[in-house]
């Protein structure tokens, strides 16, 4: 991956012109920064998972999404525009990577030969679902360059991070799972897989969901805290988050198969994933501008799903689990209809000239309401919670 990178860096830096003239910027130096930074974070990354520190992980994974938005929203506020995009995500992996080298305390040691063949047969198909993480990342603001202003990519990256923050939880389920399903498919139990897959496409969407919904309601006054222009990707973001919605189940497809050692069949899936993304973006973006980079990201997600439920279902005995996505989606729906009325009341009220606490207190009954509706509807997410709770709840004990 080094030499990969440091080749890429040598070709960016000699064709530097072409790179600033295609974004608009002089950013060749930046591109070059973010290849090592990450390097790094993707080294870092792997360590942590392969000494069975997946926690930390997506503690830090986390961690890097917060600081990325953060950095990258207060920079562009100040007037930073994309150059302050680039840095926050340099200052994020840079700041996460280093804790966790810390973390680690490495101590560097040389590789056995069986080491190195295992490796080389695993990633020989893996590499792909680098580059689909990638591309769903990053396809739609590459091409938007070829066809929309450099403020509307500002305004659309900036959406586009505020959308990946609610993909947190989803992160953290493939990245918590998946070394649990190895070990369990190493010992030939299907159906321990099968009931792990079900329990991450339970809990996947359980941020997302009430996210979409929310930006159905309060689309408009959340991203007017980023600012009056930014008001213009309303839409955008209700669509980027029904793409996020459905990737994010796609990811734990992936991540199963994965898992049961088929990273063949995930190659597959990835390629058939990145291949319509590229086309749909230049396609559709080609044809209906920004809106079409945010539909062909959800399409090519949407196909990305379909075909990894197929080469999943073929070799595990999944179900489903539609009831408890539905009450994810019934309390959501709840949800929405208070936080409307709420915001019609509210905008009565002098309060609403203050757009960032209106905003924060229509989140806040929002979480609670969906989150407490949730919790009375659904015993699985009561068994859940009270499991992982460091303390006993009356009435509610934990259950093996």
């Amino acid at each position: 991956m080094a030499a990969m990178m440091t080749v890429v860096a040598v070709l960016v830096v000699v064709f530097r012109e072409q790179v600033n003239a295609y974004v608009g910027v002089p950013v060749a130096e930046f591109v070059v920064l973010l290849l090592f930074v990450t390097l790094y974070k993707e080294f870092i990354n792997a360590s942590l998972k392969g000494n069975h520190l997946v926690h930390v992980y997506a503690v830090l994974s986390s961690g890097k999404q917060i600081t990325r938005a953060i950095v990258q929203v207060a920079l562009v506020v100040i007037g930073f525009e994309l150059a302050g995009m680039l840095w926050g995500y340099a200052i994020a992996y840079i700041i996460t990577a280093t804790i966790g080298i810390w973390i680690l305390g490495l101590r560097p040691a040389l590789p056995r030969k069986e080491h190195v063949v295992s490796l080389f047969e695993y990633a020989k198909f893996a590499w792909l679902g680098k580059m689909r993480s990638k591309t769903f990342d990053t396809v739609d603001i590459a091409v938007l360059g070829f066809f929309v202003t450099q403020g509307l990519i500002g305004i659309y990256s900036v959406v586009w991070s505020l959308s990946k923050f609610l993909d947190i939880f989803g992160d953290a389920i493939s990245s918590t799972l998946f070394p649990e399903m190895s070990k369990v498919s190493a010992e030939k139990d299907s159906s321990a897989v099968a009931g792990l897959t079900r329990d991450a496409l339970s809990y996947a969407g359980l941020i997302l969901i009430p996210g979409l919904v929310g930006a159905l309601v309060i689309g408009d006054r959340l991203l007017l805290v980023y600012g009056e222009p930014f008001v213009a990707g309303t839409e955008v973001l209700t669509v980027l988050i029904v793409a996020l919605l459905v990737y994010t189940y796609n990811k734990q497809l992936l991540n199963t198969l994965n898992a049961i050692d088929r990273p063949d069949l995930a190659f597959r899936a990835n390629g058939v994933f990145i291949v319509t993304n590229v086309v749909l973006n230049v396609v559709l973006i080609w044809q209906f501008g920004w809106v079409g980079a945010a539909v062909a990201t959800a399409l090519s997600a949407a196909v990305g799903l379909v075909v990894a439920y197929y080469y999943v279902r073929s070799n595990v005995p999944i179900t489903v689990p539609l009831s408890e996505i539905s009450r994810q989606w019934a309390a959501a729906v709840g949800m929405g209809l208070i936080v409307y009325g709420s915001r019609q009341l509210g905008e009565t009220h002098w309060l609403a000239e203050y757009n960032t606490a209106f905003v924060g207190i229509l989140v806040s009954i929002g979480a609670m309401v969906y989150f407490g509706t949730l919790f009375g509807i659904s015993s699985s997410f009561r068994t859940t919670v009270t499991n992982n709770l460091p303390f006993e709840v009356p009435l509610l004990p934990k259950q093996g």
